[in-house]
This record gives structure tokens, C-alpha cells and sequence, in this order.
């Protein structure tokens, strides 16, 4: 798994070349832009409802009330410690789902994109068919859905086990890396499709292949600290860096 994290953080690199080199930098900055938009938008909003939730469910079941009774300042400390665990759980699972819906209005284009990349790669044209791409907008949509919907039960799981006192400090830890995950399976699924890969198959070989996906999902995430920039960039270069890495594993092992 390590080796494969590897590859995949690796192929960031090689994805900026690679975009340099063959000036692709439409595919980047069309989806990027709106990408950005739609995430700061998102966030701003979600930040300040998700705040408003925890302090009205605190209200409702009495331990606002009864924080304020309590004299000791350690256990003050833990019980707002765990508002923002809680606070940061939800906010990966907001990311989650707004991570869905973009991948579905975008799957057009980052399948595009992910073609031309392998084309270029290997020196010859994939023939565009429109129903092939309605195939892959159906596929996508489907295996975001079936995404969405286990990664909500895992994330579910993780929000209860965040009320835990010490056990739940990791949770936002554990809900980032099931994130990463998926994000990045979600990225290497246009390479298995592409390559005739069944939904089954294409799972099974993400599932041998667990660091592809982390790897792609790690880095993505890190580029979000750089502001704007990197909110534009993210998602084309995660497309473009997930093949190159399918690649390079698809000529060893496939």
C-alpha cells in the first residue's frame, strides 16, 4: 500500500509536467474555476449552519446547561475540544457529499480529460462517441451514488464514535483518510472504465490498489491550503495524476 501512496503522490508531479508540456491548461481551469466558486460558496455556508446545529442539539439535550455548572476547567476544555471535533467531523461530511455532486455535473469532462491524458500517453487517439460518454455519465453517476451512500454510513459510524471522549479526537483523522479514499477511487474509475473494466472489477482492483486512491485523495486535499490556487487546480490535476498512475500500475499488473 505504501509503495502505491508513493506512486500516486508521485504522479502529481508528473501531472504538472505533463499538463505544462501539452498545454491542457483549458481542461484545468474550466472546472477549477467553477470548482472554486462552488467550495467557497459551500463552505461559508455550511460553516455557519453546521455551527448553529451543534449549538441547538448541545441546548436540546441539556449539556449547554450543565457545562456551565461544571467547576472544572479541564473538563470545560474537553467538552469544547469536542465541539470542534464534532464541528470538523460534519464539515468532511458535507465535503463529501458536495464532493459527489461535482464529480456527477463534472463527469463529462474529467472522463475527457482523463482520455486525452492516456491518449497523449500512448500516442493515439481514442475515437469520441456520444453514446460512449452518455455510458460514462450513467457509470459515474451510478458508482457516486453507491460511493456516496457507504461513505455516509462509515462517516455516520465515525460521527458516534466522535462523542467519545479521546477515542473521538481521531475521528476527523480516520473520516479524512475514508475521504481521501474515495475521492480518489472516484478519479482512477475513469482509467478502469476507459479500460473496460466492469463496476465490479474496477472496484476490486481499487480495492488491491488502496494507496492509488489515498495517495491521489492526500495530495488533493493538501493543495486546498493553498487558497484559491490550489482550490482551482485540484480537481483536473487528480483526474490527470490518477491516470498516469493507473498507468503505470496497468503496464506491471494488469
Amino acid at each position: 500500500m505504501l509503495k502505491d501512496i508513493i506512486i500516486a503522490i508521485q504522479s502529481y508531479v508528473e501531472a504538472h509536467r505533463f499538463i505544462a508540456k501539452h498545454r491542457l491548461w483549458k481542461w484545468i481551469f474550466i472546472p477549477g474555476i467553477l470548482y472554486a466558486l462552488l467550495f467557497c460558496a459551500g463552505i461559508y455556508l455550511f460553516w455557519i449552519s453546521s455551527g448553529e446545529a451543534i449549538d441547538s442539539l448541545f441546548s436540546i439535550t441539556g449539556l449547554k446547561n450543565w457545562i456551565y455548572t461544571v467547576q472544572g476547567s479541564w473538563l470545560k476544555f474537553l467538552f469544547i475540544f469536542g465541539q470542534v471535533i464534532l464541528q470538523l467531523v460534519l464539515l468532511l461530511f458535507y465535503f463529501s457529499l458536495f464532493k459527489y455532486l461535482f464529480l456527477i455535473i463534472g463527469s463529462p469532462l474529467f472522463a475527457y480529460l482523463s482520455e486525452k491524458t492516456e491518449a497523449i500517453m500512448e500516442g493515439r487517439d481514442f475515437p469520441f462517441s456520444f453514446s460512449q460518454l452518455l455510458q460514462d455519465i450513467a457509470r459515474g453517476v451510478k458508482l457516486a451514488l453507491r460511493n456516496a451512500l457507504w461513505q455516509t454510513v462509515y462517516t455516520l459510524s465515525i460521527l458516534i464514535l466522535s462523542f467519545i471522549p479521546l477515542v473521538g479526537w481521531f475521528t476527523p483523522l480516520i473520516a479524512l483518510i475514508i475521504e481521501c479514499y474515495y475521492l480518489g477511487f472516484a478519479m482512477l474509475d475513469y482509467s478502469c472504465e476507459r479500460n473496460k473494466l466492469s463496476t465490479s472489477q474496477s472496484i476490486e482492483f481499487i480495492g488491491k490498489h488502496k494507496g492509488l486512491a489515498v495517495g491521489n485523495g492526500i495530495v488533493f486535499y493538501l493543495m486546498h491550503t493553498v487558497i484559491i490556487v490550489g482550490w482551482v487546480l485540484a480537481p483536473s490535476y487528480a483526474v490527470v495524476a490518477a491516470t498516469i498512475s493507473f498507468y503505470k500500475t496497468k503496464t506491471t499488473k494488469l
